[in-house]
């Protein structure tokens, strides 16, 4: 399979995964949020442009594993996808897994008076929804609802197992279709 879709929650693993299979199969990494923004986490570019970008990027590339949610957005590049994996792991671990990587990126600035507290919190509040929320957001429901329209074969990878152990269910469902 030369086109790969890895999705799931922020905080699910898309992008670790994607990473740690383009050192083990011959897939260049590419990530919705590259495409998403005109100015990272700040200013979106409009859907149109997001999309030429990435059927550039495929034109490109004949093995590609794309990671990240393109849910409400991307459906015209839908059928170039030869298969889907769809990561969950528990709301806690998720939102553990976000706070560390967000202290990484920005440190103290998260934290009450620092200039990314609003945006931080924000962020986390709507992380914090997917589980439970509706269609009108990223969520659990909107991906279901979204993974039940697709043609192409899905991989589910549910519950919290290591990098590894995500890598290796991945290439055995490869090694099968």
């Amino acid at each position: 399979m030369n086109r790969i879709h890895i999705t799931g929650a922020a905080g699910s693993g898309t992008s670790t995964l994607a990473s740690a299979l383009t050192n083990r199969i011959p897939h260049v990494h590419l990530d919705t949020d590259d495409y998403l923004w005109e100015t990272k986490y700040t200013q979106f570019r409009s859907i149109d442009e997001r999309v030429q970008l990435l059927k550039e990027e495929f034109n490109q590339y004949p093995q590609w594993i794309l990671s990240g949610s393109l849910t409400g957005w991307g459906d015209p590049i839908v059928p170039y996808f030869d298969i889907v994996i769809y990561l969950w792991v528990s709301k806690e671990i998720r939102l553990e897994r976000l706070r560390k990587r967000e202290f990484e990126r920005y440190g103290k600035e998260i934290y009450s008076g620092g200039k990314n507290y609003d945006s931080f919190h924000t962020f986390m509040d709507w992380a914090s929804q997917y589980d439970e929320a509706g269609l009108n957001i990223r969520s659990r429901k909107s991906h279901e609802k979204w993974m039940s329209e697709l043609t192409c074969p899905i991989l589910r990878i549910e519950g919290d197992f290591t990098i590894e152990e995500r890598v290796n269910k991945v290439l055995e469902c490869l090694d099968t279709k």
